[in-house]
This record gives structure tokens, sequence and C-alpha cells, in this order.
């Protein structure tokens, strides 16, 4: 008898101290996480290591894969070093200054570079903007300030300067180093954050290729200039994230609803894996439950098409983590059923490309003819990325011999990776997808089954036949 309909919008959770030990992993993993990300910017390499081993050792247990996103830090700019937290009341007047030149009562900002570019009038926002200085003045690097909305300041708060932009290498030392230890971990995604232009994603690109990484690229969307460049980079990287909190920082809170949505679109008709992150269950990192507000949010991010909803504080260093991700599984399949098939076959004149125009109609022939599921072998994932960018109904089974790519499609909406040996031509392709999708469970003997492949079996990029067959 087949198998339950899996939940399509993928689930990832950031592990932390909350989420440490294996029998806390299982469960997230029993829950419906669908990859775990590591946030370097907390942490030691030690730390990361020995989660990123639990993730493996679960794997096993569950029998199927799970991501590992390596989030790097980025060049974001800090507070620096403080003896003890500061409370600045609105109104009065405070200097930001370089962290290696501050003095006492000054606020201290890393990198330093950041108050070369500081002028009269900016905004200078802390904590993710709990915090409102305005610059009134600037001399020898030094910013003075007044507070526009008070707050209290700790030692490596978040800085941000509004549509200022900051001359800060997108990879920095310390980037560098995680990125190293990640590929040797051997993440399966690499996250980059405070993506600016497209090149920073090639530039990290060509460093993974260098290493011999099969590892992909995450571009998060947490700054203006991103929003601005967004076309042009995702013709450059792997996967986009929209990173709300420092997003919602840079262009204001309001502006994020539309911006996500926005996002998340043209993520889609580039067939390109997109996570919507940041509060999304934010309340449950104390509360059992969430807010009606949060279940709201996260059922209108799915409406939207994320093909991944993520978690941070919740699993990270939340009080109920696995409660988290079980409600977030819960909100997913009561939305999902709600989400209408992207019928979006291409005119001529937009000359697509073989494998683009084989994937739309096979999705369509699945649609017209009920079929239980779509089988798709691929020698990447992206020919799953092109059947799963249309949202259709039927389940989709991926299928590879890649173990990378079985993994990396774990963030892929509506996709059930599956491994499969090696094929030594179209035919045995065609018996080792059918094998594979009965032993999912997601197909019984004799379901009709639509399967979208390419018959130069094992080269990217050559997906060219449909065929409609019985499992």
């Amino acid at each position: 008898m087949s198998a339950e309909t899996p939940r399509r919008t993928k689930i990832v959770a950031t592990l932390g101290p909350a989420s440490s030990s294996s029998e806390t992993v299982l469960s997230l993993a029993e829950a419906g996480m669908d990859a775990a990300r590591l946030n370097f910017s907390h942490g030691t390499h030690e730390d990361h290591a020995a989660r990123t081993n639990l993730v493996r050792e679960i794997r096993g247990e569950i029998g199927r894969p799970i991501a590992v996103i390596a989030d790097l830090q980025g060049p974001k700019v800090r507070i620096g070093e403080l003896s003890e937290p500061v409370t600045l009341e609105r109104g009065e007047e405070v200097v930001v200054a370089p962290e290696d030149a501050a003095r006492d009562g000054e606020l201290p900002v890393s990198p330093t570079v950041i108050c070369e570019v500081l002028q009269k009038g900016h905004d200078v926002l802390i904590d993710d903007g709990l915090v409102r200085l305005r610059v009134d003045s600037v001399s020898r690097r030094r910013a003075r300030c007044t507070v526009v909305v008070g707050g209290l300041v700790s030692a490596n708060k978040g800085v941000n300067v509004p549509g200022v932009p900051v001359p800060i290498p997108s990879l920095t030392r310390k980037d560098m180093d995680d990125l190293d230890f990640a590929l040797d971990l051997g993440a399966d995604f690499i996250a980059l954050s405070f993506v600016r232009s497209a090149a920073d994603v090639r530039d990290l690109r060509e460093l993974i290729e260098a290493a011999g990484s099969k590892a992909r690229v995450i571009a998060k969307i947490e700054k203006a200039e991103a929003v601005d460049s967004l076309e042009a980079i995702l013709g450059e990287t792997h996967a986009v994230m929209v990173a709300r909190g420092d997003l919602g920082v840079e262009i204001g809170a309001a502006l994020v609803p539309l911006v996500q949505k926005r996002i998340i679109l043209a993520s889609l008709d580039r067939a390109k894996p997109v996570i919507t992150a940041t509060q999304m269950l934010e309340s449950m990192i104390v509360n059992t439950e969430p807010t009606r507000a949060e279940a709201s949010d996260v059922a209108n991010a799915i409406l939207d098409g994320s093909s991944a909803l993520m978690l941070a504080g919740e699993t990270a260093r939340g009080e109920h983590p696995v409660e988290a991700v079980a409600y977030m599984d819960r909100i997913a399949r009561a939305v999902e059923p709600s989400l209408a098939y992207r019928h979006q076959l291409p005119e001529a004149s937009e000359q697509p490309s073989v494998g683009q125009a084989t994937s739309n109609a096979a999705c369509d022939l699945a649609e017209a003819l009920s079929a239980k599921a779509l089988l798709v072998p691929t020698f990447t994932g992206g020919t799953a990325s092109a059947v799963a960018r249309l949202r259709p109904h039927r389940p989709i089974i991926g299928l590879s011999h890649h173990e990378h790519a079985v993994r990396q499609m774990a963030i892929e909406w509506g996709v059930t990776p599956m491994k499969i040996q090696e094929a030594v031509d179209v035919e045995d392709l065609w018996s080792r997808s059918l094998e594979a999708a009965r032993e999912t469970g997601l197909v019984d003997a004799g379901d009709l089954v639509v399967i979208t492949a390419g018959t130069a079996v094992n080269l990217p990029g050559t997906t060219n036949v449909i065929k409609v067959d019985a499992a």
C-alpha cells in the first residue's frame, strides 16, 4: 500500500547548544528536519564537527538524506569588545569609533572601515535596529551620534548602516578559515552572508570548485544591493535564502513581505530552491506553541512558494526545538493542499532549453493523467529543480547515483531523494528508477508514473525524453 504523501515544503533546523545531543538531533529528524544548518557566527569548529557527525549518524537510522548547510558569518559589522553592556538613553550623545582606537565611553565597531564611510545624517542601527543612532558629525574617523531609540548595547551585536555601501570583502579571513573547515567536513551547501553582487557568489563558487568540492552555494539576500542585483545573483547561485532579519533592518520591516514574494517568485522562475528564514516561530524559543501571527507567517511563506523554511534560535537555543519543527511540519501539511499547480509551458519565443520544455511537459502529463508520481533520474539534481519549480500535485522522486546530489535534493520542494546505482544505458535507468520508486513506498506495483530523464545517461543537462509507465 502506498505511503502517505510526504510534506512538500522542506524544513531547515539550525543546530546549536539546544540541539547538540544524539537524542535531540534524532528527534528533530523524526519530527521533519530535512537539512541541518551550522551557524558559523557562533560556536567552534569542534562544535560544528560534532553536530555534523550526529547528523551523519542519524541519516541511516531514519532512512533518508539530511543536507548539511554551513552558514558563513560574512562581513558583518559588529560592536567590538565592551567591559560591560552599555545602556543608551534616547537623546543622549555617543561616539562611534574604530575598535582599535576607541576610548572609554565610546562605542567600538569592527571592522574599522565602517567609520570611514559614515556621514552626517546616516542612521546607525544596532542589534537588528533595536537601538538606533543618528550621525551628527564625523571627525577623524569618529562619528558623534544622537541616540534616537535607546536600549542595551552589548559586545558583538550587529551594526547596520542602511543604504551605505561598506567596502568590505565578501569573505573575511574568518570566513576563509570556516570555508576550508566546512568543505573538509563535507558540507552540502555553503551559505554566503551579506551578498551584494553576482561577483560575490562567483568568487565563492570558484573557491569551492578549486577545492574539489561538490558543495552548492546559497546566496543570502539580506542587503539592499542584493535585492537590486537579484537577477544577476540568481544567474550565479545554486539557491537563495530570504534572510529577513538583516534585510528588514536594511530596507525596513514594512517592505520585507513584498520583497520576500519578489525573491521567491524570481527564484522559482529560475528553478532555484529558495529558503525563507528568520523569526518564523520565534516565540517557540520559550513557548510550546507559536502565536497566531507566526502560524500565518509560516503559512504565507509556503503559499508564496518557498522551497524550504528555516528555524534558527527556535532549534539552536530554544527550550522546545523538537516541538518547533513538529509545529512547522503541521502548518505545512495544513496549507500545502491549497497550493496551485504552476502550469507554465514555455513559448517558443522564450527559447527554452530542451530540458526545460521537457520538464514542463512531463509535469503537465502527470497532472493530466493523475499519475501517482513523477520520477526524475538526475545527474546533479538540476532536473528535479526544474520539475519542482512548477509545484506539481504529484510526489516527485529525485533519483541519482551521486550521494551529494541526493543530499542536496533534500531542500528541494516536493522531492523525495533516493539513491540508485549508476545505469549502463537508458533501459537500465528506467528499470532502476521504477524499482527505487517502489522502495520509497510512494507508489505500488502497477501504479502509473511519469519519468523524465536523458537518453544520454550519466551526463548532466541532457534531459530530453518523457516516459509513461507502470511502476
